[in-house]
């Protein structure tokens, strides 16, 4: 299956202190390059990054091997920014998109791999549709079958992401809280 990645890295951050997409680890490493790095790891064929609010100092630390996506409309919430990732990897011969936020720095590629695996089955590589879940909780990463992306599209509103499209579409529920803890981080240094 030809996979895409996508790192949503666009917002403001607000309760984080500022722009997530600009966090370093404690040793000093960028969280955008973390996310960029495990998904090839995990094994997809190409990666983008979705940047938006202080978007030019946050793609000037998006790898090379890596492609920059601008949401313009960032501000409008979540939803802006997963729909541009949507709108970059529609004229690429991408099966499905792997879709990962940049605050998680921990997430292991095992659990994008995980994820592949189990979600394919008997379904054809376009009409796979699978979520990370961690002791039952949603999480990260999602996958949307190229299937699924002109309805994820059409449910996308304010800050909310496919969640609703995932459960109402029977999204496989891939169990990875054996791997990592699943867990964004909300609120920055203090």
């Amino acid at each position: 299956m030809r996979t895409t990645g996508l790192v949503l890295a666009a917002g403001a951050g607000s309760r984080f202190g500022g722009p997530k997409g600009l966090a370093r680890t404690t040793a000093g490493e960028p969280w955008v390059q973390r996310a960029v790095r495990m998904l090839v790891a995990a094994g997809c064929d190409e990666v983008l990054v979705a940047v938006g609010a202080r978007g030019a100092d946050v793609a000037a630390l998006v790898p090379p091997s890596a492609r920059v996506v601008v949401v313009d409309d960032w501000a409008d919430g979540l939803a802006a920014t997963l729909r541009a990732g949507l709108d970059a990897v529609v004229p690429s011969d991408a099966e499905a998109l792997v879709v990962t936020p940049v605050d998680t720095p921990d997430a292991p590629p095992e659990a994008v791999r995980r994820v592949l695996r189990r979600a394919g089955g008997e379904r054809a590589p376009s009409d796979v549709l699978a979520r990370a879940v961690y002791a039952g909780r949603p999480g990260h990463p999602v996958l949307l079958g190229r299937a699924h992306w002109a309805g994820v599209r059409e449910t996308l509103a304010g800050d909310a992401g496919a969640g609703r499209y995932l459960a109402a579409h029977g999204a496989v529920e891939v169990e990875c809280g054996d791997l990592w803890s699943g867990a964004d981080v909300d609120h920055g240094p203090r």
